[in-house]
C-alpha cells in the first residue's frame, strides 16, 4: 500500500500541472476561435 501512495504522490503533481495548463490553453483557443469567426462574419 505504501508503494501505491508513493506512486500517486509522484504522479499526482505532474498530472495536476498538465490539466491546469491544458485548461488555460483551451480557454485561449476558444477566444481565438471566436475572434476568427467574428472576422469571417465581418
Amino acid at each position: 500500500m505504501a508503494e501505491w501512495m508513493q506512486w500517486i504522490q509522484e504522479l499526482g503533481f505532474p498530472i495536476f500541472v498538465s490539466f491546469y495548463l491544458m485548461h488555460r490553453v483551451e480557454t485561449k483557443l476558444v477566444a481565438i476561435h471566436d475572434a476568427l469567426i467574428t472576422l469571417k462574419l465581418s
